[in-house]
């Protein structure tokens, strides 16, 4: 399991146009990467990004499901 709590760095997937401004972010803890990742990024961008927590890499199917467990510390926005 995740300590939500932990520091996390976050890679972005790299868009064959680079469109996208996003870049790689340091987060205080892996929840508020989550939240970034899935609240903020467009979703094709979670495909193909990964989260790296320690010495862990998850990439977005993990996320998705990290942010969706029981245990995730923070409030979900709704809709």
């Amino acid at each position: 399991m995740v300590d939500y709590n932990a520091s996390a760095g976050l890679y972005p997937c790299k868009t064959v146009k680079r469109t996208s401004h996003i870049r790689y972010r340091r987060f205080d803890t892996v929840a508020e990467a989550l939240r970034f990742a899935i609240e903020d990024m467009p979703p094709s961008m979670l495909q193909g990004s990964i989260l790296e927590v320690d010495e862990a890499r998850f990439g977005g199917q993990e996320m998705q499901w990290l942010y969706e467990a029981e245990a995730y510390p923070l409030a979900r926005r709704i809709g």
